[in-house]
């Protein structure tokens, strides 16, 4: 499919690949296009597109890059209809997010109704998702953020938000939670401070470095990289369709200022997702 491209978001994990940090477990050929998320309308299609045909709004992620353009070019299998309850732009910051969001609340860590969670990191694009998520399927929502971001994370669903500039969760939180959801890198001593919040029999998920529990610790634990799942991003878009989760964007820049976001995001300057509009 060849897609006008409504818009893509920046990923803080571009930095990464941009950089060179990433290359041993993702090698690029240069030059090489940024943009995993793309929202847009296809303008074209080959002669397998299925159901999918010119003038139809798609939202996917592109695991080879390229949205960050006028065009991009996709497999019609990373595609789906975009959501009809949004702006078209706005869309295109759901796939890398909502994916690593749902995987990390929905298929590992099987959030259920009446558990206690903790989403450390929620400032982030993925963390409103998994907020979001996790408050849906019926659980109380606990997440760690800054000032900057806390008034966005409540209104996201979060039933408590911990300022980490003040205070480390583990010592204010009192009740102990049954998941945390880790977003965010971690010190050896700060994932022994965020393992205290968590109960014994408890369940954490990491999508940055493994948190370690200590030896015979009763917690499951577990590390993954999020994948690429239509059927997963079918759901979202109804979920977001349906009123149940919202694209939270931040912000929305040109993307000739793609550089400038790139070195805002390394300077700690930016919160939640931003969308680049061609």
């Amino acid at each position: 499919m060849l897609i006008r491209v409504a818009a893509t978001s920046f990923n803080p994990s571009e930095v990464g690949l941009r950089s060179g940090l990433l290359r041993s477990a993702l090698p690029v050929d240069l030059p090489y296009t940024l943009g995993w998320d793309v929202a847009g309308t296809v303008v074209a299609a080959g002669a397998h597109a299925g159901v999918l045909s010119p003038g139809d709004r798609v939202v996917g992620r592109l695991d080879a890059g390229g949205a960050a353009a006028e065009f991009a070019v996709a497999d019609v299998d990373c595609l789906v209809r975009a959501p009809s309850a949004v702006p078209l732009a706005h869309a295109g910051a759901l796939p890398v997010a909502g994916l690593t969001a749902w995987q990390a609340v929905v298929e590992h860590a099987r959030v259920r109704p009446g558990q206690r969670v903790l989403v450390n990191g929620a400032g982030g694009g993925v963390g409103g998702f998994a907020v979001q998520l996790a408050a849906h399927a019926g659980a109380s929502v606990v997440a760690t953020a800054s000032p900057r971001s806390a008034g966005a994370v409540r209104r996201l669903g979060a039933d408590r938000v911990v300022d980490y500039t003040v205070s480390a969760v583990g010592e204010v939180l009192g009740e102990p939670v049954d998941v945390i959801l880790n977003l965010v890198p971690l010190s050896p001593g700060a994932s022994a401070g965020l393992l205290s919040a968590l109960r014994p029999g408890g369940t954490v998920v990491s999508i940055t470095n493994p948190v370690e529990p200590p030896a015979g610790a009763r917690v499951w634990a577990m590390t993954f990289v999020a994948r690429n799942d239509v059927g997963q991003l079918r759901a979202l878009v109804d979920l977001v369709d349906g009123g149940a989760v919202r694209i939270d964007v931040a912000g929305s820049r040109p993307l000739a200022d793609i550089a400038s976001v790139h070195r805002d995001a390394e300077a700690g300057r930016t919160r939640g997702k931003i969308i680049l509009v061609p």
